[in-house]
């Protein structure tokens, strides 16, 4: 006898959304220059949740000037007085956390479980842990007293609109840098509560400057030539063209990119383990994650078993409601999302891969993708090299560990890989071998605030998080390193 899920939604009068929102510059909320305007929706229902003003180049100066403006009393503060404000953000997302979780799984299209429970705890954490570093500065191993940069352009991707946000602005903030930060065109929302955070905290006028817009907002602010640091998180595409943008200035840049993930599974391993740990790294948020697991390199001889238990796991699957608390995966994010991966996984298809989906009913409306398996896959086919950020794994199988290392590093990616052994010995070698900038032992998906994150080759470059996150905002205690 099987009983089905009772429904579990969580409500939604917990979060007030505007009928309209303007750009957060120097404190206040303002209608863009030229008045123009766009829709945000919401990708479970495709509803209209809210209009937000589209920045222009002109707005992107205001914002500019106005976080210079603010940089000279900001920096000037001590440490202890700016951890001051940082903590005080942390407590304040914590109070709101239920209200902020509910805005982003309607905004992104995520499950309220991992909204709840993953992006929000490691947002406020985030804010507590760089609080800590505000004024220990002189001991991060960057010389005695670094000094911060000035104006940080931040632009930031729709996968972890809030959890990108805070991986940026709180080590901005914390080292004594502004910010001027760009969110998504398609997620702005939680951005601009947290401007409505930054005035519940008291800070002051200008250090932090949201900026809601599309493509061409995030190249102007990337391109004002009074921006000192440039961090992105988003496509390998987007990356090399800001790469080529600031190539020849002094600005400096952390770019974290794309991915297309090993998740390496030995005979040895403990498979019911590892099959969660696969679910974990590649259905997680839908797949939209760069990080994913989205190539599970298993070993031969137990290859059939672990394929058998993933797809009895993939069956047990919800789709549907992200603010349901029993869905395990949500809505893509947009339609142009959608039409990717649908592009990609019709590519696999094509071209020989054997592809399985559990059985499930996907909603009428909205934009929805049902887990999906490709088998038979090679180091050829596009689901295997591009990355299709949805919830679709190839599987590939090998037989030795130099086998396993020479496939998981045939990509022009390197920013993560797992490994699944109960063998130490082999951990530690194979970690030693991938070419990967973040490696999972017997897990996947796991972070931290103290530890760095970031890739190799086309994964981008920089490190965020830990006290390697610092580095990026601070620059020698020569008065001329901040202007």
């Amino acid at each position: 006898m099987t009983f089905d899920y009772a429904p579990a939604p969580e409500s939604r009068a917990v979060v007030d959304i505007a009928p309209s929102y303007g750009l957060f510059i120097d404190g206040e909320f303002a209608p863009a220059s030229d008045g123009k305007v766009f829709k945000t929706v919401s990708p479970s229902t495709e509803e209209v949740l809210s209009e937000v003003a589209q920045a222009s180049a002109d707005d992107v100066d205001r914002a500019v000037k106005a976080a210079r403006k603010a940089f000279e009393k900001w920096s000037a503060l001590p440490g202890a007085e700016r951890a001051k404000y940082l903590f005080r953000i942390a407590r304040i997302i914590q109070e709101r956390s239920r209200e902020l979780a509910v805005l982003e799984s309607l905004d992104n299209g995520k499950p309220i479980r991992e909204s709840r429970d993953a992006d929000l705890p490691l947002v406020a954490a985030h804010f507590f842990y760089y609080a800590g570093w505000a004024d220990k500065l002189d001991h991060a191993g960057y010389g005695a007293n670094p000094r911060p940069l000035g104006v940080a352009g931040q632009v930031i991707p729709w996968n972890f609109p809030l959890l990108m946000l805070a991986w940026k602005i709180a080590p901005a903030l914390a080292t004594g840098n502004t910010v001027v930060l760009k969110p998504a065109e398609t997620t702005p929302l939680s951005a601009l509560f947290f401007a409505d955070i930054c005035r519940q905290a008291g800070l002051p006028k200008g250090v932090v400057n949201i900026l809601t817009g599309d493509g061409s907002t995030g190249a102007s602010l990337v391109g004002h030539p009074d921006v000192n640091k440039v961090a992105f998180t988003g496509s390998t595409e987007v990356g090399k063209a800001i790469a080529r943008t600031v190539a020849g200035t002094d600005k400096k840049v952390t770019l974290e990119l794309g991915g297309k993930a090993a998740n390496i599974v030995f005979d040895d391993a403990p498979l019911d383990q590892a099959v969660e740990g696969i679910v974990n790294g590649i259905f997680f948020n839908q797949g939209h994650v760069c990080c994913a697991g989205s190539r599970l390199l298993v070993q031969e001889s137990v290859a059939d078993e672990l394929l058998d238990a993933l797809k009895r796991r993939m069956r047990t699957l919800r789709v549907g409601d992200p603010l349901d608390k029993n869905t395990d995966i949500g809505a893509i994010n947009s339609a142009e999302q959608l039409a990717r991966i649908t592009a990609l996984a019709d590519a696999g298809e094509a071209e020989g891969a054997e592809r399985w989906s559990p059985s499930c009913e996907l909603p009428s409306s909205g934009y929805w993708f049902a887990p999906t398996l490709f088998t038979g896959v090679t180091q050829a086919h596009r689901i295997a090299r591009e990355e299709i950020f949805g919830p679709v794994l190839s599987v590939l199988t090998f037989r030795t560990p130099a086998e396993a290392v020479e496939k998981a590093n045939n990509t022009p990616y390197g920013l993560s890989a797992g490994i699944w052994t109960e063998k130490g010995s082999r951990m530690l070698w194979m970690a030693n071998k991938l070419r990967a900038g973040i490696i999972w032992s017997n897990t996947f998906n796991k972070f931290d605030p103290a530890s760095p994150f970031g890739g190799y080759k086309e994964s981008g470059y920089g490190r965020e998080g830990g006290r390697h996150g610092l580095e990026a905002y601070l620059a020698p205690s020569s008065p001329e390193g901040a202007r």
